[in-house]
């Protein structure tokens, strides 16, 4: 998180929070965060998770947009974490941070079950359901009305979203001439209503539970934007096979149960499936530099280490971030 946001946060602006949602004191717990404060609290009998992020950050407005479109797909039947209402029925509570800017804070619904890794792997039944729900999901965009044009979300390319071009230029000049050449090529791709819309845009295995029943609650769509529907397909397999050992094979026990459950929810032309590619190239340029600029130490973390052994060679070479054709295996 960033350094002057977190300095703003203070026991004040949590207390504040807890009373605009009617929290006791003795029912909350902090989560952590990333970009925000978590906190996980009870209400009534239920569980549920407060969020606190800020305004220098994302927008009122964008939050406002980004809440009405998870409930949106609430409403369809989609597995995603609801926004639930404050004590006045809002759901975003502006607070002052008393130096001119605002604490966002946004409840939603805390998400069943756990991770759906098994023994290292992810089951048929999770990847079936995985892509019902991404299809669902993008089932539902197409039917959704934006009910306030301040409130729309970014662009997939928006700076916003990631200015990890802005950072490049420091950090690999070689490799930000490449991450131009790829955005230009997704630029031109069309934005036809049956292949974009709004997108989660990170709805990798970190950002959703699943039950004993594999039945998957998605979160955390704090990165939603407007994109090509085959971006979000895309970040689902670029984290589940990233630092797999052997990613190809991985990919063909996963890939088509997870591209049938897809196709039961949503249509979309496999055309689309030979962008998964360059968008999967995308998630990789942009990991590389988040990781150059903002972890120093990513030795200590194994994931993040495994990710970045030998990154910027591989990237330099140009090489496709996994060597699996997703149109030939996908069942039609």
């Amino acid at each position: 998180m960033e350094e002057k946001i977190s300095s703003r946060f203070n026991e004040q602006i949590l207390a504040e929070a807890r009373q605009r949602y009617g929290i006791a004191a003795d029912n909350i717990k902090e989560l952590g965060g990333f970009e925000s404060f978590i906190y996980g609290y009870k209400k009534d009998g239920r569980e549920y998770v407060l969020r606190l992020g800020h305004s220098l950050r994302r927008s009122p407005d964008l939050i406002r947009g980004e809440v009405d479109w998870i409930n949106h797909l609430a409403r369809g039947g989609a597995g995603v974490a609801k926004a639930v209402n404050s004590e006045a029925s809002n759901l975003v509570e502006l607070i002052p941070d008393g130096q001119g800017e605002q604490f966002l804070a946004t409840a939603f619904v805390k998400a069943n079950g756990g991770s759906p890794w098994k023994d290292g792997t992810l089951s048929d039944e999770f990847m079936l359901n995985y892509g019902r729900l991404i299809g669902k999901i993008h089932a539902l965009t197409k039917e959704y009305t934006l009910p306030n044009a301040d409130w729309k979300r970014p662009q997939w390319d928006d700076p916003l979203m990631t200015d990890t071009s802005s950072a490049l230029p420091d950090i690999d000049p070689e490799v930000l001439v490449l991450l131009k050449k790829n955005l230009a090529y997704l630029r031109q791709l069309p934005a036809e209503p049956d292949a974009f819309g709004m997108i989660h845009q990170d709805a990798h295995t970190g950002n959703l539970f699943a039950d004993e029943n594999n039945q998957i609650t998605l979160f955390d769509f704090d990165d939603c934007v407007y994109g090509h529907f085959i971006y979000d397909i895309a970040m689902v397999i670029f984290y589940a096979i990233t630092n797999n050992p052997q990613p190809e094979q991985f990919c063909q026990q996963i890939w088509p149960h997870f591209w049938r459950g897809y196709c039961e929810e949503n249509q979309l032309d496999p055309v689309w499936l030979r962008e998964i590619h360059p968008y999967m190239k995308l998630r990789e340029m942009d990991l590389y530099a988040v990781i150059r600029r903002d972890v120093p130490d990513y030795e200590d973390d194994w994931w993040i280490s495994g990710f970045m052994k030998d990154r910027r060679e591989k990237i330099l070479a140009e090489r496709p971030y996994l060597d699996f054709d997703f149109t030939e295996t996908a069942p039609r």
